[in-house]
């Protein structure tokens, strides 16, 4: 069964999102480059008071939790975004895609 992964941080601009996709190799607004096996849906949101909200659906924890300690661990790092305000994790009931 899909999990889905609700990432929420504060204090964070566009700019450091962009930073940590250009970092991975991902263009989040066409889908082109290197997304991580496992990975079935992104989604990127913030508002102007620097608060920044990812929500992803993966086939297992398993293939996120690789993706963190080879990809997305360093990139957070690189582009300077703190540690999250918010992790958690859903089971999938129901999934969508268009």
């Amino acid at each position: 069964m899909s999990e889905a992964l609700l990432y929420e941080f504060n204090g964070v601009t566009v700019e450091q999102y962009n930073a940590v996709n250009a970092a991975l190799g991902l263009d989040p607004t066409t889908g082109a480059g290197d997304w991580p096996a496992g990975l079935l849906s992104h989604t990127g949101a913030g508002n102007d008071a620097g608060g920044v909200v990812v929500f992803e659906v993966w086939d297992a924890r398993a293939s996120y939790d690789a993706f963190m300690t080879d990809r997305l661990g360093p990139a957070l790092g690189q582009a300077g975004v703190p540690e999250p305000a918010r992790v958690e994790w859903f089971s999938v009931w129901g999934q969508y895609t268009r």
